[in-house]
């Protein structure tokens, strides 16, 4: 008997091994409760063959594993273990290469995927997305079980990088090209946007910032209610579609940044309903979620409200960042609306209820995701939507993080014509504060825009609003066109990075909403306005001043200055490679003004070669309404 106890462990082993049960077996280790120390939060490869599943769920009971290889059903068999706050078990038996479908069974009553998941399956809205986009897409297991689950395989198809190490050029000068997958193409896919790269570089912009493309709820959205943030969404296309793509994207030098939304996220995230009450709120016991956002403003309150103070939420924002760094060589980050990212509450209405006041604890939260992100990537880009006080922004800016400056409004006043009326801080048309100096920051961290996904199409304001003055109408297509090129000028003169809305270089015309279309419903594709002359033309002027960011120095200069308040704007730039001067007439008549060159000389027009020869320093200038000049000195 003492030698058939000994040699019983290895009865087993035997057993398992010669086992000719189609069914994979869990093999779990005798008498052990503690997760392995290879075995991290989620779904770990193992081998070929087999899998591991950890999940961290304080305070719950049971977890059992069921899916495909087990026919759906509960039994002890996949029976998660327990150590402490986490559920853990290897399965084996796994065909090499083959997809899975399964889902954690938590207290015999919540069905969910795992948050750490690359690949979700939704009953309903997997059917909705063609096969074109996303070919041989596993087949939810209708009848089986409800809820969205999770994919699993044990050898995902691989991806063979071609650029490995990018770094984008200049960051600090970069021109950024806001895109929503959804709208930008006819395919409206991953692949489809791929195809434009071409264009892109032609236009001359060195990083694209994709929408939230992590998966969201339902298959049309601009994709800020996430719900897991691991797995790209299907509906833009397959895992290698997406790496394909930012590898062609760092083939011609143009970096990926990707919008996150970790305010909040909506209530198909399993890390939601894991922790749900019966009136659908997150309870006090949930690791990653405040009960109610802080933000009593119901316009500042979207889905559930991530609470940033939290240990839990701290890691799982850090290894979401760390993920799409390290998977899909993703070169930085747009954070939405990050005033959300603290637990200071704000009143319902007031100046302070969209987060005015200084909050310390946002900024603390700021600066610590940051650190967390340079360490995986020094490069890597970090962008915030902040638009808070500017103490706070300042402050952030000179820890070295970009932040949004929205210039929509003085912009769209300054090329309607509109400009000199008196506005809350001056007049309407001022642009000063598109200009980091301006706001007396100390680095160039300011990503000025006169659109983007949020703001009215500068052409349709131009288009419905424009003011008219005898025969000059800004209501007239190639006149408010000229006058977008005008003020194209102006924003790209000034050092710091930039950001285009996709299509605005080609004068973009339909309404945010409007025209039959709400706000986030899906926007027509006018491919065909590059082939508009008057359309082309707008463009040639984003492209040249694009090129001239990055090979002419004085565009990167700190020695600037900006007199952009009035309706005749002009920005002179120095460096020791020469001169620039920007100048443009917003106002509806002639103008004639008096231009600081900043030193005489030669110079000559960048865009009509016309020549000046001054003998001093400043000379006036005569503009037609809409003009523009960009003199350079020789």
């Amino acid at each position: 008997m003492k030698y058939l106890k000994l040699f019983l462990p290895f009865l087993f082993l035997i057993v398992l091994a010669c086992s000719d049960d189609d069914d994979p077996i869990p093999y779990i280790p005798p008498g052990q409760e503690t997760v392995p120390a290879q075995l991290r939060d989620g779904i770990n490869i193992i081998s070929d063959d087999s899998l591991g599943f950890v999940l961290f769920a304080p305070k719950k009971e049971s977890v059992y594993l069921i899916g495909d290889f087990n026919n759906w059903q509960v039994s002890d068999s996949y029976k998660m273990k327990k150590d402490g706050d986490r559920f853990w078990i290897k399965i084996g038996n796994l065909e090499k290469g083959k997809e899975y479908v399964c889902q954690y069974l938590i207290d015999n009553t919540i069905r969910i995927a795992d948050p750490y998941t690359n690949k979700v399956s939704d009953p309903s809205n997997d059917n909705g997305i063609s096969s074109t986009i996303y070919p041989n897409l596993i087949k939810y297991p209708t009848g089986k079980t409800t809820e969205i689950a999770m994919v699993v395989n044990t050898a995902p198809a691989s991806y063979s990088w071609k650029v490995s190490n990018f770094k984008v050029e200049k960051p600090d000068n970069m021109v950024i090209y806001e895109i929503l997958i959804r709208d930008f193409t006819e395919q409206r896919s991953i692949k489809g946007v791929q195809e434009k790269i071409d264009y892109l570089k032609d236009l001359g912009i060195n990083a694209i910032e994709l929408m939230p493309f992590n998966e969201f709820e339902g298959n049309d959205s601009w994709g800020y209610n996430p719900s897991f943030y691991f797995a790209p969404d299907k509906a833009y296309g397959t895992s290698n579609d997406y790496k394909t793509f930012v590898d062609a994207c760092h083939t011609n030098g143009i970096a990926v940044i990707m919008d996150l939304v970790l305010n909040h996220s909506y209530g198909q995230s399993p890390m939601v309903r894991m922790y749900q009450g019966a009136d659908n709120n997150p309870t006090a016991d949930n690791p990653w979620y405040n009960q109610k956002s802080n933000f009593a403003n119901p316009d500042a309150q979207w889905g559930y409200d991530f609470n940033h103070e939290s240990k839990y939420t701290k890691a799982f924002v850090d290894s979401v960042c760390s993920y799409w760094m390290k998977e899909y060589k993703i070169d930085g980050f747009r954070f939405d609306f990050t005033k959300g990212f603290s637990n200071t509450p704000y009143p319902a209405t007031g100046a302070d209820s969209w987060g005015s006041p200084y909050d310390a604890a946002r900024i603390n939260n700021l600066k610590r995701i940051y650190d967390e992100v340079k360490k995986r990537n020094a490069n890597a880009i970090f962008i915030c939507e902040h638009l808070a006080v500017d103490n706070e922004e300042k402050e952030l800016a000179a820890y070295g993080i970009k932040l949004w400056g929205n210039m929509n409004g003085n912009f769209n006043e300054a090329t309607m014509g509109w400009g000199a009326e008196a506005g809350g801080y001056g007049p309407k048309g001022d642009v000063s504060w598109a200009s980091y100096k301006e706001r007396g920051w100390s680095k160039p961290n300011l990503v000025a825009y006169m659109e983007s996904h949020d703001e009215e199409r500068i052409m349709f304001k131009n288009n419905s609003y424009g003011k008219a003055n005898g025969s000059y109408n800004v209501q007239n297509l190639a006149t408010g066109l000229e006058r977008t090129e005008a003020a194209a000028v102006i924003l790209m003169a000034f050092p710091g990075p930039k950001m285009i809305w996709q299509f605005g270089e080609l004068g973009y015309d339909f309404p945010l909403e409007g025209n039959g279309a709400g706000r986030l419903d899906k926007k027509p594709i006018r491919w065909d306005y590059y082939e508009v002359p008057a359309r082309k033309a707008l463009y040639d002027v984003y492209a040249k001043m694009n090129k001239l960011r990055y090979t002419n120095a004085a565009f990167s200069t700190d020695n600037y200055t900006a007199d952009v308040k009035n309706q005749f704007k002009q920005i002179l730039l120095k460096s020791t490679s020469g001169y620039v001067c920007a100048i443009a007439n917003f106002d509806v008549v002639e103008l004639t003004q008096h231009v600081d060159f900043g030193k005489a000389g030669k110079w000559e027009d960048y865009f009509s070669n016309e020549k000046l020869d001054l003998s001093a320093t400043t000379q006036d200038i005569k503009l037609k309404p809409g003009e523009y000049r960009l003199y350079m000195s020789k």
